[in-house]
């Protein structure tokens, strides 16, 4: 099996599930980390259809959220809250229209994954947007949220771009 049918899989199995209680199960197990009790600066993500929603997270009003933001090959930091602007982005994700904080210093950041194998590789959407935003500082504490099955790959071919992750909250 390739990436391409890993992500075809996983999609599969993730269409259907109750993402919505398990959001709430994986931000409940997310916010009694040591990691994000101790992270000031957070950098979510806005979910596809069938993903994880840890939106609910930025009712914590003694943190800071970021979303990204895309720009060409990048992704860029922006500041979110309740009364951010939001609009779609060219891969149809919500993002905000305010400008980037540039200064932003994020100390926590979780990142989606369809599929994590045995050495906290994350399978992503295929453009590696998060792997370069991720190798461009000294990274914050990489996160990712996913359901169990999701955790059963052996790998998913991570070639030398593909950056682990830190930390894995499962349901």
């Amino acid at each position: 099996m390739d990436k391409q049918q890993l992500r075809k899989c996983a999609k599969e199995i993730r269409s259907k599930l109750d993402m919505t209680a398990l959001s709430k199960i994986l931000a409940e197990k997310l916010r009694e980390t040591e990691e994000y009790k101790n992270a000031k600066n957070i950098m979510i993500f806005y979910p596809l259809k069938d993903e994880v929603n840890l939106l609910p997270l930025t009712e914590d009003k003694t943190k800071t959220f970021y979303l990204p933001k895309i720009d060409g090959e990048n992704l860029l930091c922006c500041r979110y809250d309740e009364n951010t602007k939001l609009c779609e982005s060219c891969f149809h994700t919500m993002e905000p229209t305010s400008n980037p904080e540039k200064s932003a210093i994020i100390d926590f950041i979780i990142v989606p994954a369809l599929a994590i194998d045995k050495n906290n590789y994350r399978l992503g959407y295929g453009k590696g947007f998060y792997d370069k935003f991720l190798s461009q500082f000294n990274p914050p504490v990489k996160t990712a949220v996913c359901i169990p099955k999701q955790l059963i790959v052996e790998t998913i071919f991570p070639n030398e771009y593909d950056i682990p992750i830190d930390l894995i909250i499962t349901s």
